[in-house]
Order: C-alpha cells, then structure tokens, then sequence
C-alpha cells in the first residue's frame, strides 16, 4: 500500500486506485485524532465510549484529509444491504434520511463513503469508466452473504458499469493469522471451509478475491493490503484483541 501523510495524519491508499482521476480515497490508522486510551486516536465511531466532541472532531479531520468531502456515514448491522446514493434520488446524503445497510454506492461528486472497521474488512470499488464508488463492509457475517456480489450488482444495475472496468482494493482486517473461529461448524456455511487453515483459521481475505472475481471483476484489478489489524494494534483498531476499542474510517469519494 501506499502510506501517505496529511499534516501529521497517516492513511494508506490503494496501489490500483491513487491517481485514478476523479476519486479519492484513504485508508485511515488508528493515529493522528485527538482521542485517548482506549481509543487512541482517531476514532470515528460514535457509541463506542469516545466522548462525542473527540470523535466529532475526528470526522473533521478525515474529511479535510480527504479534500472537504462530505463524509456519509451507515448504520453498519452485518448485513448484505446496500445503500445506492445516485444523483436527484431521495436517498441523495442531502434529504437527511438515516441510512442503514453494510455497503454504499454513489455518482455524486464531493461525498465521501465511509465504513468504520476494526477488524472487518472495507472492500472499495472503483469504476473509472462510469464515474462510480462503492464502500463494502464485509465481516465474516456480510462475507457469507456475498455482500461483495450484492455491491458489483447494484452497480451493473443502477449505473450500468460493466465490472471488467472496476478496480477494487480490500483493506487492513483480520488476517487468515488470527482469524479463528471457534464455533465456525456453526457459524460458517460449509462451502466456506475451503479457506480454513490450521487450528480453526479462516482466510476471509481470500474469500474477497474469489467474491470479487466471481462477480466479474479482473485478478489484476484486484489489490489486498495484508495487513491483520489484530497483529498490527500499533496502526489499527482490533476488537478482537482490544475489546473495548475505536473504529478507523476507510473512505473513498468522488471529487
């Protein structure tokens, strides 16, 4: 990934989406707000035990990084709905409407989709073609529903994108390393079980890839941080490994 720096506030971006014209996107840290322990520091999600000033503050800070986009933000539930904000609908960030659902697609220029994560993985889509973002939040939950499939048709749908031109990225999140699941006989439908590994691991990463690709969508326009947020506490939000923890805001946004 490409690790980039905004007046002292990391984020990472996405190899096959930096220079892509007409969009932006980051992939924020758990570095760089104004929160303290356990929330150090910048926590995005609100609920979470973050004082609302701090978290307020720090959507502010992610959204200048990001060039003043307005940030949209969903009610994530573990899910496999999908949120489509197109231009002159109802559902335009404007109407004010409460927006529930675990991805978000858009053509509106200047808004930012963000999903918050701290060990789930945020899958980004781009369409340069058409002018199309989406922001996925898939855990394991929203992976066994295919909510990556769920996402690339909504936008073959409703903005007619043709998914051989989308460039995807899948971010920092549980890795195949910690991603044990205990109870996965129960959990996890068998046909996920190909991606177990020793001891009750599972390799959700490669789960995405094979999402992504099944839904049409090239292996060279296809790029996986690697990067297990549980190993890697130093930069990122775990629930996992935390508990009580923040939430880290993966945006991507045309402009």
């Amino acid at each position: 990934m490409i690790a980039r720096n905004d007046d002292g506030v990391p984020f990472f971006e996405f190899p096959n989406l930096a220079g892509q014209p007409g969009v932006r996107h980051g992939v924020f840290t758990r570095t760089g707000g104004g929160g303290s322990a356990p929330y150090a520091s910048l926590n995005v999600g609100f609920g979470v035990g973050d004082r609302p000033e701090v978290v307020a503050s720090n959507r502010g800070i992610v959204s200048r990084c990001m060039g003043d986009l307005s940030l949209v933000f969903i009610r994530q539930v573990h899910g496999a709905g999908v949120v489509v904000l197109k231009s002159g609908d109802a559902h335009a960030p404007a109407s004010g409407r409460p927006l529930t659902g675990d991805a978000l697609v858009t053509d509106i220029r200047g808004t930012g989709l963000v999903i918050q994560t701290a060990d789930c993985q945020a899958v980004m889509l781009f369409d340069p073609r058409k002018q199309v973002a989406a922001n996925i939040h898939s855990g394991w939950r929203g992976s066994v529903r295919n909510i990556i499939g769920e996402t690339v048709r909504a936008m073959t749908s409703r903005f007619g994108c043709d998914p051989a031109d989308i460039r995807a990225g899948i971010g920092p999140s549980l890795g195949p390393c910690c991603g044990e699941f205990v109870h996965y006989r129960e959990e996890i439908p068998r046909e996920f079980w190909k991606y177990k590994g020793r001891n009750r691991h599972f390799d959700f990463w490669a789960a995405s890839r094979d999402q992504l690709s099944a839904a049409g969508i090239l292996e060279e326009n296809i790029f996986s941080s690697g990067l297990c947020t549980r190993c890697r506490t130093d930069l990122f939000f775990s629930y996992r490994k935390e508990r009580s923890t923040g939430r880290m805001a993966m945006v991507i946004g045309l402009h």
